[in-house]
């Protein structure tokens, strides 16, 4: 894999929701390991609100009657964003840096294989989180340190 620290700092252009969401996926992990790394418990809520939100706006995505992610992708990552929402909570009232570990990898992890091209092409290649599935599938686990 190229070594992907500049297209993470580097905002997206317009127009590939794919890119735009790993890009912000992995700027939500980046600010959660900053609050980790200095176990300010504000910083930790901050950066935990932040990331909450992102989720929010997948599941909004996901929830809209036009959403054309097929259901069992759409349930997938409905769950997982679920899981987001009660770790968030636990979190935000008793803030603990390895309590972020999980949030951090769910984000990197999600980030990294939007960045992968799909395995295969076409019309059927997904475009964003909400249809990462075959993304993801098809993408082998990348762990991103920082």
């Amino acid at each position: 894999m190229t070594d992907l620290s500049k297209t993470y700092s580097t905002i997206p252009q317009p127009g590939n929701p794919r890119l735009t969401e790993a890009w912000a996926l992995m700027q939500a992990a980046l600010r959660l390991k900053s609050a980790q790394d200095t176990a300010d418990h504000e910083e930790m809520r901050a950066a935990a609100r932040l990331n909450w939100k992102l989720w929010t706006i997948i599941q909004a995505e996901l929830l809209d009657p036009e959403c054309t992610v097929p259901s069992d992708i759409r349930g997938n990552v409905l769950s997982l964003a679920r899981f987001i929402d009660q770790h968030t909570v636990s979190v935000l009232s008793d803030p603990q840096p390895e309590s972020l570990d999980v949030l951090i990898n769910i984000d990197r992890q999600l980030s990294a294989g939007l960045y992968q091209t799909p395995a295969h092409g076409g019309p059927e290649a997904p475009v964003s989180v909400a249809a990462a599935g075959p993304v993801l599938a098809a993408a082998e686990p990348v762990r991103i340190t920082t």
